[in-house]
């Protein structure tokens, strides 16, 4: 497959920010409120830009084909949808909490979000799968920490069952590809099956770590 270079940097860069930017809202608690919001909310509004043009870039360095350009721009439209009822259901939510604002942030945002970003890394995914790169040793880190992120948003967003099954998805996936960039998608798939898996078995349930006082 013809591939132009720099894919793997883009696909370290989406790692990378999506890793930083979907925790923002626990790492950067400590910057305080401005007004009737919190400092992160605005930070937060950077979240799109960070994780979806970066996985852009991986799609056409990476040659990728329409179908996949399609999967990618559907991932990203619900992505960004995800993410906007979120941020602000959750933003009126610290001012004024209430079974509504817990509705669209908790539940609507968090499905859409999430499932968004797994539309996405599927897209990334085919790309990835269609090569036949060597990851090193810091790739294979990024890919680990990603899958942590991906547990640690499902267990606090209340979307662990569906990321279980996302997962183990991929996780199937990434064995019928064989070695090689298959390994990359076990590597993150792997750590968040496991860390759902073993939460779940543990709490006899999926409570969010802040409700039982983890966070």
């Amino acid at each position: 497959m013809r591939t132009r270079p720099g894919l793997m940097a883009c696909l370290a860069v989406t790692a990378i920010a999506y890793s930083v930017m979907h925790h923002i809202g626990f790492g950067l608690a400590w910057l305080g409120t401005v007004g009737g919001t919190r400092w992160v909310d605005w930070i937060d509004i950077g979240t799109p830009y960070a994780v979806l043009l970066p996985a852009a870039m991986a799609l056409y360095a990476g040659d990728a084909g329409r179908a996949t350009w399609a999967l990618y721009l559907v991932g990203a439209i619900t992505y960004v949808e995800g993410h906007g009822i979120h941020l602000a259901a959750n933003s009126v939510g610290n001012d004024a909490p209430g079974e509504v604002a817990h509705l669209w942030d908790e539940v609507v945002g968090h499905y859409l979000w999430y499932a968004g970003v797994f539309l996405v890394f599927a897209a990334l995914a085919r790309v990835l799968l269609r090569t036949s790169v060597t990851p090193g040793t810091p790739a294979y880190l990024l890919a680990a920490i990603t899958g942590v992120t991906v547990a640690t948003n499902a267990l606090e967003g209340g979307t662990a069952l569906m990321c279980i099954g996302v997962a183990a998805a991929f996780l199937a996936w990434a064995r019928r590809a064989g070695p090689g960039p298959g390994r990359l998608i076990l590597a993150a798939a792997v750590p968040a099956l496991v860390l759902l898996l073993a939460y779940g078995l543990w709490q006899r349930g999926f409570p969010q770590p802040t409700e039982i006082g983890l966070l």
